[in-house]
């Protein structure tokens, strides 16, 4: 089932999908688990089922619903990924945040999970740094996020502890801005940067042609000791 939940949005005027997985029992925390440019495609939901799996209440929301509801693509399928490279461009970050607020706020009051964290990859690794500096969530991780350099002036904004993960031969984020991350967030006391030398973007997918078993075992490993901490 690709989404088997509804969350209502910031202003109750709408809903939106997601994928919802749960834990045996108690949940821990929860975790968000923001989509790439793919949609909430099968890996995706397969990062939820693990965090599942481990204890957490994992939430994956469909951020492309107002483009169109229920879009699922596999990098790895040229077609869907010069589809998903224009959906990038059409969606509306502002608005994603907000959704990806809305889903802080139905998990703490509707689900009763009161810890919440996100984890995100590509444009869900940049979603994760501006939901670290526009909300209220007790602790975010990064995967290759694209574009953060353009974000560091609302790095002062970040109230609690933030991951990154940066593959230093990501093709879609160049050198002179992984310098500029480090340069901005190396001495911000709530942010943790991870180096992957030689590694491409897209390495810790679950599925498919980009994944690098080592560095996403290693990656994942650190998240999860992250996320342990952040959220007890």
């Amino acid at each position: 089932m690709s989404l088997n939940a509804t969350i209502p949005t910031l202003e109750g005027d709408a809903s939106f999908g997601a994928y919802v997985a749960h834990p045996e029992g108690t949940p821990r925390a929860a975790i968000i688990v923001i989509q790439e440019i793919f949609g909430v495609n099968p890996g995706i939901r397969q990062k939820c089922d693990k965090l599942a799996a481990e204890g957490y209440l994992a939430v994956a929301p469909d951020l492309f619903w107002r483009i169109e509801p229920g879009i699922v693509l596999d990098p790895d399928v040229e077609p869907e990924f010069q589809r998903a490279l224009g959906l990038f461009g059409e969606f509306d970050q502002d608005k994603g945040i907000r959704d990806i607020e809305a889903t802080i706020h139905h998990i703490r009051r509707t689900l009763g999970v009161t810890k919440v964290g996100c984890v995100g990859y590509c444009l869900g690794g940049r979603l994760a740094y501006m939901t670290a500096a526009r909300t209220d969530i007790d602790a975010s991780v990064g995967y290759y996020g694209v574009g953060i350099d353009g974000l560091l002036h609302e790095k002062h904004a970040i109230a609690h502890p933030l991951m990154l993960h940066i593959p230093t031969q990501d093709g879609f984020v160049p050198r002179e801005t992984q310098a500029a991350m480090h340069e901005g967030l190396d001495d911000h006391p709530k942010v943790t940067l991870h180096d992957y030398d030689g590694l491409d973007h897209g390495f810790a997918t679950e599925t498919g042609k980009r994944r690098d078993e080592e560095a996403a075992t290693l990656a994942d490993s650190r998240t999860a000791a992250f996320f342990a901490e952040h959220l007890a």
